[in-house]
């Protein structure tokens, strides 16, 4: 290392070092900004794009849109979201997936918005609610269909249709399939 290479480089050290000192002494001199966290609730502002906690959302009639479809649970990169459903009967002999329960577990969730913005029926959100320290991990895991399923309207039955004829010639009616002319007309 020559003499010109050791000034060099000491130069660049004495300016680095300056220059972080400079950084350090504007923030001596700027003004604090302390908020009063506790005291402070009613005032204070959250931005609506924070994520705190997943919620369902319900209307005014206390429906929410869930499907049960899973797709939040697929999506979910932690696994955090566990849905667990039910089958009913409809008035029509058909059967429907309903929600049975929609377990959240806030602990391992990390925020990452896949679960809302994949939804299809638009069913979740994230609240900006952002107390939510506990003294267990068992207690951050949530359900969040919290209000009981209303259940289906039942359709009146339908009138029961009366018994068609039998055929003039007392044969059963049967269906006319290409084959079935084929045989028909040898016959003849």
């Amino acid at each position: 290392m020559s003499i010109k290479d050791y000034f060099v480089s000491l130069f660049k050290g004495i300016h680095s070092l300056i220059k972080g000192m400079e950084v350090t002494g504007k923030e001596l001199v700027t003004p604090k900004v302390t908020e009063q966290y506790p005291e402070n609730r009613a005032t204070l502002k959250i931005p609506e794009r924070f994520r705190a906690t997943l919620t369902l959302i319900y209307d005014e009639n206390g429906n929410h849109k869930c499907i049960a479809c899973r797709t939040c649970e697929r999506n979910c990169p932690n696994g955090t979201i566990h849905i667990d459903t039910r089958m009913v009967d409809l008035p029509g002999g058909k059967k429907k997936q309903k929600l049975d329960k929609y377990i959240y577990d806030l602990g391992s969730c990390t925020f990452c918005d896949l679960c809302v913005t994949t939804c299809p029926t638009h069913a979740l959100e994230f609240s900006n609610d952002f107390e939510q320290a506990v003294f267990r991990r068992e207690a951050l895991v949530k359900q969040l269909n919290y209000l009981p399923e209303k259940d289906e309207p039942v359709a009146p039955a339908a009138p029961a249709a009366p018994a068609k004829p039998a055929a003039a010639a007392g044969q059963a009616a049967q269906p006319v399939s290409p084959k079935n002319e084929e045989n028909n007309e040898k016959q003849e």
